[in-house]
């Protein structure tokens, strides 16, 4: 049996085959320290997890939900985005639910692209981009991101770029995996060239809480609702990756013709876990300052463990991982990355899976204890 066109030049995610090479090396009894996934050890505040255990109890949650999501849900993710960002979302026709922004970014990509459109992707950028794109049957264009721009998008080449069937722009700030801040500067500069060209941008913010004080929405700069949606998520910021649990944001037009894709695919997130997020969307500066002063620890731990395998980096990255470029004498950031996983049994992640503007460069996640760090480093000095 063949499979559909669309899945040409899809492979499997790259860490879906990492982590069974990791696996069946802790078979082996190598026991790998993985600090190459983002995905956080740390539990949700207990106030959440409360919320979930109340509700799933009650008799009467267990129902198919609204295609839109809950009206409590909608109301707090409407009052999160004016407390942090300061950005007005009215509830009832400016925010979708989404289980999970990952499923949002196919969601966007299914509702907008037809086969002669093009889409335009950061280079280094998150793999999904493109995957999701490709697999709606995009034209998937990379716009190369350098370290000496600050990682910001050249709009001098963009302008030199054949723009006419590009429909849709993917953006990621702070970005990952460089750990690049956004400036209201920059914000400005995309919605003019997003303007000028009819493009629809896309601005994926996960992670605009952690190692940052100052969280950023593109939703904030005026006329950004003309071309811009923004997906968020309470992955990183709430330790709540496992619960599926993200949201789009944008103008009514832009959620009413989304709605129209995903109403087909989904019936609505489970209630409880509906409400659950909307406490979590209650909780203040102290839960953010806890989580971060956790974070920042084990970021002075990562710097120590790069400083070891002399790569450069910028110590004022934000986000959930610290990107690093390579020393001289690796080829590529996949030759450090396997010779630190077979010498050290520590897996860190090569930056060229998120494109080729990160071949020259490793990324190291922060989701690991100071503990396990403390032991990756004595490894690789081993």
């Amino acid at each position: 049996m063949e499979v559909s066109k669309r899945l040409e030049g899809v492979g499997e995610y790259y860490f879906s085959q990492k982590l069974r090479e990791i696996d069946d090396m802790n078979k082996a009894g190598k026991q790998v320290i993985n600090l190459g996934i983002g995905s956080p050890d740390l539990p949700p505040h207990p106030d959440v997890i409360k919320t979930l255990q109340d509700e799933a109890a009650k008799p009467n949650t267990h129902a198919y939900q609204n295609y839109k999501g809950s009206p409590v849900f909608r109301n707090a993710i409407s009052k999160w985005y004016k407390k942090w960002y300061d950005v007005d979302l009215n509830p009832e026709s400016e925010i979708l639910p989404l289980i999970g922004s990952k499923e949002g970014i196919m969601h966007v990509c299914m509702t907008y692209i037809n086969e002669e459109d093009t889409v335009l992707i950061p280079d280094p950028g998150y793999p999904t981009y493109k995957s999701a794109a490709t697999i709606a049957g995009a034209n998937v264009v990379p716009y190369t991101l350098k370290e000496e721009n600050n990682w910001f998008p050249d709009f001098n080449e963009l302008e030199k770029t054949d723009l006419k069937n590009v429909k849709l722009m993917f953006l990621n700030y702070p970005e990952m995996p460089t750990g690049q801040l956004p400036t209201k500067e920059l914000f400005q500069q995309l919605i003019a060239f997003a303007k000028k060209h009819d493009i629809l941008l896309c601005h994926d913010n996960p992670y605009s809480f952690i190692l940052n004080k100052a969280p950023m929405s593109i939703l904030s700069i005026e006329g950004a609702k003309d071309v811009a949606i923004e997906l968020n998520s309470f992955s990183k910021s709430h330790n709540m990756a496992g619960w599926r649990v993200g949201m789009l944001s944008g103008k009514k037009e832009r959620i009413d013709e989304i709605l129209r894709f995903k109403s087909n695919m989904d019936s609505g997130m489970f209630l409880p876990v509906q409400l659950a997020a909307a406490k979590a969307l209650e909780l203040g500066q102290d839960w953010h300052d806890k989580l971060n002063e956790v974070y920042s620890k084990r970021r002075e731990k990562v710097f120590e463990l790069l400083q070891l395998l002399d790569c450069k980096f910028d110590r004022k990255q934000a986000g959930l991982f610290v990107w690093a470029a390579i020393p001289a004498m690796f080829k590529d950031g996949y030759e450090l990355s396997d010779s630190v996983l077979q010498k050290s049994n520590v897996f860190i992640t090569p930056g060229g899976i998120f494109g080729n503007g990160g071949n020259k460069y490793v990324r190291v996640s922060l989701c690991a204890t100071e503990q396990k760090i403390e032991e990756a480093i004595k490894r690789i000095k081993n």
